[in-house]
């Protein structure tokens, strides 16, 4: 994660950070929809065999913050890969809302 702490005015910016929210949340699916005025990005659990998905987290965010939100994720992305290798995706197909199957007699 990008460490910048400082706001742009040059002051020191404190975040407090709950040990519930510390914990975070676990998400293998995400939807990402957006208007003009907002992007909403859907953290979603799917488990194999389950009908039904939770949301496990929503955040809203407005384009401009969507957008270095996009550049950051990319800029951790390439610090990951240099350090630790190429993250590979296996078998990569066509994205579908259904990752695991139609969910048609499927255990």
């Amino acid at each position: 994660m990008e460490n910048n702490n400082q706001n742009p005015q040059g002051q020191q910016l404190q975040i407090d950070l709950t040990p519930e929210l510390a914990k975070g949340v676990f998400s293998n699916f995400q939807i990402i929809s957006h208007s003009n005025t907002e992007f909403v990005l859907d953290f979603v659990t799917m488990l194999p065999g389950m009908p039904k998905a939770s949301v496990s987290s929503r955040v809203v965010m407005v384009p401009e913050h969507a957008k270095r939100f996009l550049q950051s994720l990319q800029e951790n992305v390439m610090r990951y890969e240099q350090e630790f290798g190429k993250i590979t995706i296996p078998n990569q197909e066509p994205r579908t809302i259904a990752p695991f199957g139609s969910g048609k007699n499927e255990a």
